[in-house]
């Protein structure tokens, strides 16, 4: 009896050996996997191409590609506001080989606007940080006689039909920042959705709309060429890349502001160990002056966060923007 309980003890302490060493595996496994990242190409995939989150994916491509020594490849995914591109990440391995750059389309609105999602962006996802943001103005046709917010107002009461804007798609920052200003301000403005933030550029050249919300990022080269005219950005601080535009509060309006950021996720599940190895690399990165400077004169502004900075701003976001979707009551069929 004593040999037998002497033999099953030795079995157990075995078998407890073995669990041991199982539960440290992962842990060993998931330092080795970020010892070793990458060690093939990533795949970055954004939204349209030349819309801002596919501005600012190529140019964390190049750097990336630089100090990984490995290529990555953008991967444009356009269409329903970047649930496509979403759902190919949401279903991806989490090593780290998909990387994600979204904004709030697919991030703050979709939830809000769909009947049904082939994901949920706040479990579907690691957030990484905070990429960069850009500030968003309202732009208007030459045609338009106005050179400033209270000027833009008093145009847009005298129109019966009110006024048309565009937006590169329904619950993207250029349409909801039109609702905000319907719901702040009492305007009457006529929402004309595209596929894309080109096609909502060009809506205003071709005249089938007279304003929009845009970007700094998409709007530069067109303002300096004297196709658009900025009223004003809203913000409740000056822009860099825009320094004399005047923001919304300056003009004296408040609540207003509204702005266009996009982040770097991953799949969720990743280990924590190669989400920090990520986020180091992109924020040390997003800090240079070189990288400062050039994402400046796109119009756009380095934003790097942690993680957990990330997520409260995310939640942030989608508490406001909840708000004026249902206010709205703006949906997707």
């Amino acid at each position: 009896m004593v040999q037998h309980a002497l033999r099953v003890g030795a079995l157990w302490g075995g078998l407890a050996l073995c669990a041991a060493a199982g539960a440290a595996a992962p842990a060993s496994s998931d330092k080795d996997r970020t010892a070793a990242y990458p060690n093939r190409a990533v795949r970055l995939i954004t939204g349209s191409t030349g819309s801002t989150a596919d501005i600012t994916a190529r140019f964390i491509s190049v750097k990336l590609g630089e100090r990984w020594g490995q290529q990555i490849v953008v991967d444009n995914r356009a269409g329903v506001g970047g649930i496509i591109g979403g759902e190919i990440v949401a279903n991806a391995a989490p090593d780290g080989h998909t990387l994600y750059v979204s904004g709030i389309s697919t991030q703050v609105s979709a939830p809000f606007l769909l009947k049904k999602m082939p994901f949920d962006p706040e479990k579907a996802f690691a957030p990484i940080t905070l990429l960069t943001n850009s500030g968003l103005l309202l732009v208007v046709v030459p045609s338009v006689p106005a050179s400033n917010l209270k000027e833009f107002l008093a145009y847009v009461r005298k129109q019966p039909n009110g006024l048309n804007y565009s937006s590169a798609a329904i619950g993207t920052s250029s349409h909801l920042t039109g609702e905000l200003l319907v719901q702040v301000l009492g305007l009457r403005l006529n929402h004309v959705p595209y596929k894309g933030t080109g096609f909502a550029l060009n809506a205003l050249f071709t005249g089938e709309v007279q304003a929009a919300f845009l970007s700094t990022t998409t709007t530069s080269a067109q303002m300096k060429a004297g196709k658009l005219k900025a009223l004003a950005l809203l913000s409740d601080r000056r822009f860099p890349a825009v320094p004399d535009i005047p923001t919304s509060v300056e003009q004296g309006f408040r609540g207003l502001e509204s702005y266009v950021w996009f982040g770097l996720y991953a799949p969720a599940r990743m280990p924590r160990p190669l989400i920090d190895r990520i986020n180091r690399d992109v924020t040390e990165l997003l800090r240079t002056t070189e990288a400062r400077e050039l994402l400046l004169s796109q119009g756009a502004e380095a934003t790097p966060t942690t993680p957990e900075e990330f997520v409260a701003f995310q939640k942030s976001e989608i508490r406001k923007w909840g708000k004026v979707i249902k206010q709205a009551n703006v949906t997707v069929n």
